[in-house]
């Protein structure tokens, strides 16, 4: 069968239970979220205004590009694009501060974003899924409303994000509590929520997956060099290129998956590649992070041998400390 006709099993039960998965995913960010996120960004705006010209504008747009390049199927093209639509990944706090980049940075730049993308998200997948030559079909099959989108993207993850950040900001003593819960909750529970649908739907997964494989690689490889040349074209330093090379490159895919089998009935090659790229992506940016990591420490370890500046400086600053961690 066409992996454009194959749709995957689901039950409307488990996707009202994905929508409080993701519900809930989105109200861990804000609780995890302060105002001074957002006032940082007064203080790097170039920084910031390179990394959403590179989501929302480049990102997509190369991605478009990429998938008529490799000639995919409707629904895998389809997928790529939905995929490079989603908003930025929290675990790219993570690799940045991993590979030694500026955390700060990258905590406010996923704060703006996660923002922008409650609105951003549906206008740019409906833009770039309808300009697609094979694509839109699918687009218009499903009869794809923007506005319909924008306000079932807002209940389920705008709204909860809102909430977060009024709990967040009149009662943050809760919400330090409560946020580690609401985090590895929403991960259980969206895991499970993987598991089950592959599971349930192991013989397409393992007919398909072989055809999404270089797609998805090439695609993750380059988001995140997309990520690191605007940083490096826009003059800034070395620990802001790390920020924003994974803030570009790492996407949310858990919350594309949702998207699929909330507006797209589950559609086999778009489930395939936002499932596979929630897998792939952190695989191919632990060992990003690990070597920038690797060279950061080589470069320190050279200048206190040869006793000219403080560790760290070497790799544009000193060791960045994570938001929450000890020093």
């Amino acid at each position: 069968m066409n992996i454009d006709e194959v749709m995957l099993n689901f039950t409307p039960g488990s996707l009202v239970a994905l929508n409080v998965v993701l519900g809930l995913i989105m109200f861990g960010i804000a609780l995890d979220t302060s105002v001074d996120d957002f006032k940082a960004v007064l203080k790097a705006p170039k920084a910031m205004i390179i990394a959403l010209l590179a989501q929302i504008v480049l990102l997509p747009a190369v991605t478009f590009g990429l998938s008529l390049l490799l000639n995919v199927q409707a629904s895998i093209a389809l997928g790529m694009i939905l995929v490079a639509c989603c908003p930025p990944g929290n675990i790219s706090q993570v690799l940045t501060y991993r590979a030694r980049g500026n955390v700060a940075l990258s905590v406010s730049m996923t704060a703006v974003a996660n923002v922008l993308y409650i609105f951003v998200l549906p206008l740019n997948l409906l833009l770039w899924g309808s300009l697609h030559p094979t694509a839109r079909e699918l687009v218009h099959t499903v009869s794809l409303n923007g506005w319909q989108m924008l306000l079932e993207i807002f209940l389920v993850i705008g709204l909860p994000f809102v909430v977060g950040l009024f709990i967040r900001a009149r009662w943050q003593r809760f919400a330090e509590r409560v946020q580690p819960y609401a985090r590895w909750v929403s991960l259980a529970g969206l895991v499970g929520f993987i598991v089950a649908a592959l599971v349930g739907n192991w013989e397409f997964f393992i007919a398909y997956i072989g055809v999404v494989l270089l797609a998805v690689f090439l695609h993750d490889a380059v988001a995140l060099g997309l990520g690191y040349a605007s940083a490096r074209i826009g003059g800034l330093a070395p620990r802001e290129r790390k920020a924003i090379t994974f803030e570009v490159g790492i996407r949310n895919a858990g919350l594309g998956l949702g998207l699929v089998f909330t507006f797209f009935g589950g559609l086999g090659g778009m489930a395939i590649v936002a499932g596979w790229w929630g897998i792939w992506d952190i695989i191919a940016g632990l060992v990003v992070a690990s070597l920038w990591s690797w060279r950061t420490r080589r470069a320190d370890a050279a200048v206190d041998a040869g006793g000219a500046t403080t560790p760290g400086q070497a790799a544009g600053g000193p060791a960045p400390t994570l938001p929450g961690a000890g020093s």
